[in-house]
């Protein structure tokens, strides 16, 4: 069954900001790009619990994040830049070098425990 459609926007969170300077690499800053933020109702409509992965597929690919609830409207999902975003963004850029990051029409689909 195909999950619920949402907007997504993506952007720079100030933790993040702090940990790119101890490095990418490391868990903590991966564990935040890694991270989607959705509406706690929104969540329940899906049968997503809070600490569950999650699929997310644009036009353009696919990826799994962690579900959190967040403080944002129904219907929008927030996640951090990072490499799961850049599976999910188009290479369009309109002349700014950098591709269109919000407002993106998004599925998500809880992924079944094992």
């Amino acid at each position: 069954m195909p999950g619920k459609r949402y907007s997504m926007n993506a952007g720079r969170t100030t933790k993040q900001g702090q940990q790119i300077n101890v490095g990418k690499d490391g868990a903590e800053y991966q564990a935040i790009v890694n991270t989607i933020h959705m509406n706690v109702d929104d969540m329940k409509e899906a049968g997503i619990t809070a600490g569950s992965n999650v699929r997310v597929i644009s036009e353009q690919g696919e990826a799994v994040f962690l579900c959190q609830e967040g403080k944002v409207p129904p219907g929008i999902i927030f996640v951090p830049y990072g490499p799961p975003t850049c599976r999910l963004m188009g290479q369009i850029t309109d002349g700014t070098g950098m591709p269109t990051s919000k407002g993106w029409e998004v599925e998500v689909e809880p992924i079944a425990s094992k």
